[in-house]
């Protein structure tokens, strides 16, 4: 025991046992003390110890916000894959990124399957953004305290519909090319500046290769890029603004 007492007085016993160290003692279960681990854990910030009830019925909110959070994730996933096998050339000599899409629907291993699932998830994933928008404004869900997040929402809305036109293009076949010309071509008729628009994001004057290296750039990093940080803060706002919202 006396060994053992010596060993305690040390400073690398003290180091290490300390409060706060890497070995927990404990800590005071005050009401304090629950508030700061719920504000600086991300993983009980997402999922606290107390929800309202209402947050637990499955009829009122559909889990719509939850089911586009895990397609995007999903999205994420199977397009990281399919980036190893697609290269967006579409230079005059050939066609490149419609040759890497046909392999991967061919000859990669499940390449098909994921394509498909990716492609499928985007189409939901519109599907259920747009259900969980519904949602939130038949509900009232949008009114003080809480109008800067459905600004939010709103936002992320469109960065959705940005993701899934901008990936249309990819494939680069005959039904990609023309639907994307059909869309520049009325993106060339807004206001004010009409040209300035349609030149930037055909990176030129017609559907070619600077359109869809551009595209691609926009589908894999910069539009995902901006959707995570309005993400985070969409999901930020909802633990500040209590949770989620009860019924009217």
């Amino acid at each position: 025991m006396e060994a053992l007492d010596k060993v305690r007085e040390t400073e690398v016993w003290k180091s290490v046992f300390r409060p706060g160290s890497i070995f927990r003692k404990g800590y005071k279960d005050t009401q304090r003390d629950r508030a700061l681990a719920m504000m600086n854990n991300v993983l009980y910030h997402l999922h606290p110890v107390k929800i309202k009830r209402h947050g637990l019925k499955l009829t009122y909110t559909f889990c719509l916000g939850g089911l586009s959070f895990f397609l995007f994730a999903l999205l994420t996933v199977t397009g990281i894959y399919l980036m190893f096998f697609y290269r967006p050339s579409a230079d005059i000599g050939g066609a490149q990124a419609y040759s890497d899409m046909l392999t991967i629907r061919n000859t990669v291993f499940f390449g098909d399957l994921v394509r498909n699932i990716h492609r499928w998830s985007a189409h939901l994933m519109v599907f259920t953004v747009a259900l969980h928008m519904a949602r939130v404004f038949y509900t009232g869900a949008y009114k003080p305290p809480r109008e800067f997040n459905w600004v939010v929402g709103v936002i992320l809305l469109f960065l959705t519909l940005g993701l899934s036109f901008t990936g249309y293009l990819l494939p680069w076949d005959q039904l990609s090319i023309w639907a994307v010309t059909v869309g520049t071509n009325l993106a060339g008729y807004s206001p004010l500046i009409a040209s300035q628009v349609r030149f930037l994001l055909l990176g030129g004057l017609e559907v070619g290769p600077a359109t869809l290296l551009r595209w691609y750039v926009l589908h894999v990093l910069a539009l995902p890029f901006v959707l995570v940080l309005f993400l985070a803060v969409h999901f930020w706002r909802i633990r500040k603004d209590g949770g989620i919202s009860g019924p009217l």
